[in-house]
């Protein structure tokens, strides 16, 4: 039986325990480190496929917190352009009171010209409020593109300069802006299916009956023609009034009867249930010959055109002696109240298409938030430190490491002069 010699130098003996203790304080320090930040993945190094998971849920949640803080502008802009119709709204309120006034029997026209001038500053305000801008000087009511005041011209001839239509939202953002031309150029003339307009007669010394119309109704939609007639009037020779409708109809109503003295008349008693074509309306009051009035198809019109047309037939409802002609300003006041009424539906209409997207903004928010908590945990699972298991594992190399150090102390007393003494 032979012995194995094996000669292992001391020095080499040294660099083994020097290597083992300087490779147990790196590991010790990065678990420190660990713990100091909190993470598992401090570097890529570290583990490159959960950093690359880690980056791409960052990359996300910064994209998130942008549409984010893009909705809470778009949200802003949209609760001023909301607010801003519930103001035009009240002004219209307003305005439709101070007309109803004007019909007062008991004003005088210097009663009424002073409420005039309260009805011009109302008109002025409202185109004001039309025009608001936003905190970044842009207009609430641009729709798809406009000039820096979407609506120009004159009090009496508005125009809409830009682009009409609204913007759609999507996933994660809503609407900035509202189509103005929707909410404040879209107002139909009469009640929406066809308009009267009242023709005073002009045979120089004589007065304007007093007669009106109202606004009419639709009594039968599949009878409509859409054609134009006029109602003219006149005084038959034993001081009845007629009237005649231009061109005649195709379906004359049941309240249509002839006069006894002209057959090709229709006798006239007020009020007169007038229908015809599937339309009906009223003709009240006492008119003279060569009064008529125009029965067209409704016409497109505006919010700022509506109040125009009421501030002026107030204003103009007068004989030449100046004395208030009441068939005139009754017929005006009449039909502008329904046109009123029209304009401020289309407000409300517009102010309800600016709640729904300011609600629709609240969910998508509600979206966005339950998507930043989602990256949050991807991006937590793939480089956060379990901290219970990062601390065991520190105690645990620690322990390692004092051995290590311990174990070079005793190798370290260990040469032939330590043995021979």
């Amino acid at each position: 039986m032979s012995n194995s010699l094996y000669r292992v130098s001391t020095a080499n003996q040294y660099n083994l325990a020097l290597r083992n203790i300087s490779q147990r304080q790196t590991a010790l320090s990065n678990l420190q480190e660990n713990l100091t930040s909190g993470k598992r993945v401090v570097r890529p190094s570290d583990d490159p496929v959960a950093a690359a998971q880690a980056e791409r849920a960052l990359t996300r949640l910064t994209r998130n917190e942008t549409d984010l803080r893009a909705l809470d502008m778009q949200r802003n802009t949209m609760a001023l352009a909301e607010s801003t119709l519930g103001q035009a709204g009240d002004a219209m309120q307003s305005f439709r009171e101070l007309v109803v006034s004007a019909g007062n029997g008991t004003h005088t026209q210097t009663e009424r010209d002073a409420i005039v001038q309260q009805l011009v500053g109302l008109r002025d305000q409202i185109l004001g409020l039309a025009n608001r801008k936003d905190a970044n000087g842009l207009p609430l009511f641009q729709a798809l593109g406009s000039a820096q005041s979407p609506f120009t011209g004159t009090a009496t001839a508005v125009n809409f300069a830009g682009l009409p239509g609204q913007h759609a939202s999507g996933n994660t953002q809503i609407a900035k802006v509202l189509d103005g031309n929707a909410a404040w150029m879209s107002v139909p003339t009469g009640n929406g299916v066809f308009e009267i307009t009242r023709n005073p007669n002009s045979t120089p010394g004589v007065y304007a009956g007093k007669a009106w119309a109202d606004v009419g109704q639709i009594t039968d939609p599949s009878a409509l023609t859409g054609s134009s007639h006029t109602i003219d009037f006149f005084t038959e020779s034993d001081g009845t009034t007629s009237f005649t409708i231009t061109p005649p109809p195709i379906a004359p109503g049941p309240n249509l009867v002839a006069h006894p003295l002209d057959a090709t008349r229709y006798a006239y008693k007020s009020p007169a249930e007038i229908g015809f074509d599937g339309l009906s309306f009223k003709i009240s009051g006492v008119p003279v010959p060569g009064d008529s009035f125009d029965v067209n198809p409704s016409q497109p019109s505006n919010v700022f055109t509506v109040l125009e047309n009421a501030i002026g037939a107030i204003r103009d409802a007068r004989n030449p002696d100046g004395s208030t002609n009441h068939g005139s300003l009754t017929h005006s006041i009449t039909r502008g109240l329904t046109e009123i009424d029209s304009a401020m539906n289309r407000l409300q209409a517009s102010r309800g298409l600016a709640g729904d997207l300011l609600n629709r903004a609240d969910r998508i928010e509600g979206d966005l938030d339950t998507r930043a908590v989602q990256l949050e945990d991807d991006r937590s699972r793939a480089e956060d430190l379990d901290m219970i298991k990062g601390i065991s594992n520190f105690q645990n190399q620690q322990v390692g490491y004092d051995a290590a150090l311990k174990s070079y102390s005793m190798v370290q007393k260990l040469s032939l002069f330590n043995y021979i003494s």
